[in-house]
């Protein structure tokens, strides 16, 4: 059994014809309970939908209520509110307690890394992956002539335009250039990458 989806249409079902239906699932009515599941399935989703965003995590979180809904229908008094307030009821804390629960998860999971001096396993493969890609540029600019290689320091570490780089190494613009072209293609060939 899976919950209508956001678009379906969510009229709220007579208050009195719900009421009765949960008296008959409290007494173990599946008949009745696929009736008050055709009925508030397309809100319930809505609202945990609403709380949490996320389509799978809603249809399952939707589930878990309606099972609460089977479990706990000898529960429901009508003299404390509706039918479907109750349910709704039901269907708001259970999606701030997945979206609670998935919180401190985030949270213990950090304050564990944290903790051990450790960090996750995503942040030190990528830390590693840098700096071994910084060390085979490091070496590759070492392959330049001085000039392609002040040329291309200037521009891609110092942002520097070629005109700025031509007037602060008081080289002409065309040198520059040429220069310039000649290094990338050299660090090109010296990384092994397509540009």
């Amino acid at each position: 059994m899976t919950p209508h989806r956001v678009g379906a249409k969510a009229h709220a079902p007579p208050a009195q014809q719900l009421t009765e239906l949960l008296r008959l699932v409290a007494r173990g009515d599946e008949d009745a309970f696929g009736k008050v599941y055709d009925l508030v399935s397309p809100t319930v989703y809505g609202l945990v939908r609403r709380v949490l965003r996320d389509p799978a995590q809603s249809e399952e979180v939707s589930q878990e209520v309606l099972v609460e809904v089977w479990r706990s229908a000898c529960r429901y008094d009508e003299r404390r509110g509706s039918p479907q307030a109750w349910v709704m009821t039901l269907a708001h804390r259970r999606a701030v307690d997945r979206v609670r629960s998935e919180q401190a998860g985030a949270e213990r999971e950090q304050r564990a890394a944290t903790a051990d001096g450790t960090r996750p396993y995503d942040e030190v493969s990528e830390e590693v992956t840098d700096r071994m890609e910084r060390e085979r540029v490091r070496r590759c600019l070492e392959t330049l002539t001085e000039l392609q290689g002040q040329s291309v320091r200037l521009a891609f570490y110092g942002g520097y335009t070629y005109r700025e780089v031509s007037r602060l190494l008081s080289t002409p613009l065309g040198t520059v250039k040429t220069r310039m072209r000649d290094g990338l293609i050299r660090l090109r060939d010296c990384l092994g990458v397509d540009w």
